[in-house]
């Protein structure tokens, strides 16, 4: 019987582009076997600046099932997929906010050894997108955690052309996500799903 695994999809999304491709991964990893939480940061924006957005209101409303993150998400996971639009070339205030919190689990050492990974979205093709999951990356790197980034390790990986996690071109939430960033999420969270059960049964094999 295969080694289970518990993915967690933690997203912060405004206009909703990430929001469609957190959806996305947690149904990947899920039909590659996992159980999976879908979690959303809390938001910290201003009614009247939601409001001021049509795009932005209607995800507050269109998401508002989806449960909030909490720290229980994190030490319940044995991978966690994060996601987050790109502000100025890094990661939002909400999901900072979120993982600025972590710091009791960071140290009793309960955020390491998990596998972790990133998506994000942009307005433009140079809008930030490899810095924002950069910058992401170094809060991995202070965890301990283990990063599993999608690489050129698919053919379809040529084609989206980003190794360090899915992205969207999103402009001003008029470009759909489509079938390049649904196929670049699929490969990732399947990556993601494959080598957390290798990894989780490597070590439970050593203890």
């Amino acid at each position: 019987m295969p080694t289970p695994v518990n993915v967690a999809v933690i997203y912060y999304s405004s206009t909703g582009t990430v929001a469609t491709i957190a959806k996305a991964m947690a149904g990947d990893a899920e039909r590659a076997g996992a159980q999976v939480r879908l979690r959303r940061a809390a938001e910290l924006a201003p009614q009247a600046a939601i409001d001021s957005n049509p795009a932005w209101a209607e995800n507050v409303r269109a998401t508002a099932d989806i449960p909030e993150v909490s720290p229980d998400d994190m030490a319940w996971a044995d991978a966690v997929i994060l996601g987050s639009p790109t502000r100025y070339g890094n990661v939002t205030a909400q999901l900072k906010q979120f993982l600025d919190t972590l710091g009791g689990m960071w140290q009793a050492g309960q955020l390491a050894d998990k596998v972790y990974s990133g998506f994000t979205s942009s307005a433009t093709a140079h809008g930030g997108q490899e810095s924002t999951l950069l910058a992401l990356y170094n809060t991995i790197h202070h965890f301990g955690g283990i990063l599993v980034a999608p690489g050129y390790t698919d053919p379809t990986k040529f084609v989206d052309g980003n190794p360090y996690g899915t992205s969207h071109v999103a402009g001003q939430g008029d470009i759909p996500v489509g079938e390049q960033t649904l196929t670049a999420a699929r490969v990732q969270a399947e990556r993601v799903v494959r080598f957390t059960r290798a990894i989780k049964a490597g070590l439970a094999a050593e203890g």
